[in-house]
């Protein structure tokens, strides 16, 4: 809860005659606390003490240093220039008031100044001053806890694995927006390895809340009658349990496959997820290269949607790529889109000694001309080395 005013807000009055100054303390203190300035320089060094006042009524025409250059100077420096000013003028003229208001005043009164108009002014202004620093301790906030969520949400990402027969890799840069692009592995028993990407609709608190629900449920192999080692009978449990109907019309795309140590055999299943990519061989190249296409349809669209599991040959070496779309759909600078393709073909081509996710953040990021992209940003390299046990380091 935001704290209630403790005492009355500063008003700083800037005027050379000490007969003006007269009247606006006279029409402001009994609300107000005041101070007073008759040069441009004192005005200045008011505004920028410790007590800051919040509201400025400033004359025009000054000697030395005008109202116009005190304005200036207060809207370059990052210490006053959010204070609120308002010009006091013996200048009547339209092009005067329009050349004041443009120049960064908040409002303009004439001399010789009428009393009610001056405290309504005052009063109105520093209302909505007052709402502007509300509205933004509100954001401060909201998006305090939006960082806290993200924090959260990244703490839940399983860590690389680097020795075994499954090693995985991946990187993972969410957008400015909370987003609902979660991703795990694990070992189910001794000879089957799940992997899982998905990706909720949306943004926002709502689409991240359903996808830690959904990784919650595969890491815990928590649907009923469902064998995890089955990528399409997971898919059907998943499409029962996160109805869109029961989540506030939300929906999510997802991949899930499962290496099967024995058999040197990838299973998938796939609903509405961009295919994952698999490339056979040291060397990756479009002539070894296998598009792992999901079949269905998103999860949580349909009750009806059947999910069927499709099964591929892994090689003595094996390397499969798992990502959202937000690894691809990459609008660059001149509207032109990088799509799928691109990315199939950045793959092929990129250098086998480069460090290669980050060499793909790092271009997807410059063809979009920012280090920050409109969409999660998630991917995952998967090692399948089908050797021999006693090959594989310790």
């Amino acid at each position: 809860m935001i704290a209630q005013r403790s005492e009355k807000p500063l008003i700083l009055l800037v005027d050379d005659m000490p007969a003006n100054l007269h009247v606006l303390v006279s029409a402001l203190r009994a609300d107000y606390r005041i101070k007073t300035a008759t040069c441009g320089g004192d005005a200045l060094e008011l505004a920028k003490r410790k007590d800051r006042p919040e509201l400025i009524l400033l004359d025009v025409m000054m000697p030395g240093m005008s109202g116009i250059e005190v304005l200036q100077h207060l809207r370059e420096c990052p210490e006053t220039h959010g204070i609120p000013v308002i010009f006091v003028s013996a200048d009547t003229s339209e092009q005067s008031q329009l050349d004041g208001l443009e120049l960064g005043a908040d409002d303009y009164l004439t001399k010789p100044v009428m009393t009610t108009i001056l405290q309504v002014r005052v009063r109105n202004l520093l209302q909505r001053n007052d709402a502007y620093r509300k509205l933004a301790q509100a954001q401060q906030r909201l998006a305090e806890e939006v960082a806290e969520a993200a924090k959260y949400l990244r703490s839940l990402l399983p860590e690389p694995i680097k020795r075994g027969p499954v090693r995985v890799d991946w990187r993972f840069l969410p957008s400015t927006e909370l987003g609902g692009d979660s991703f795990g592995y694990h070992w189910i028993d001794e000879d089957h390895f799940a992997v899982y990407l998905l990706d909720v609709s949306g943004h926002g608190v709502g689409s991240s809340l359903l996808s830690v629900s959904a990784l919650d449920v595969l890491r815990s192999e928590a649907l009923p009658n469902t064998d995890f080692r089955d990528p399409g009978q997971v898919l059907r449990g998943l499409n029962t349990a996160f109805s869109a109907d029961l989540h506030d019309d939300k929906f999510f795309s997802i991949w899930y496959g499962v290496f099967r140590k024995s058999a040197r055999q990838l299973a998938y299943a796939g609903g509405g997820h961009p295919p994952a990519l698999l490339f056979n061989g040291s060397v990756r190249s479009q002539s070894g290269l296998i598009r792992l296409e999901s079949q269905s349809t998103l999860i949580g669209i349909s009750s009806n949607e059947q999910f069927a599991t499709k099964t591929v040959a892994l090689g003595h070496m094996t390397q499969v790529f798992l990502f959202s779309d937000g690894v691809f759909e990459i609008e660059r600078q001149n509207g032109d889109m990088w799509e799928l393709d691109d990315l199939v073909n950045f793959l092929c081509t990129a250098p086998l000694d480069a460090p290669l996710m980050d060499h793909l953040l790092r271009h997807v990021q410059a063809l979009q001309g920012s280090d920050q992209l409109a969409d999660d940003f998630s991917i995952m390299e998967i090692d399948w080395l089908g050797r021999r046990a006693e090959d594989y380091n310790p």
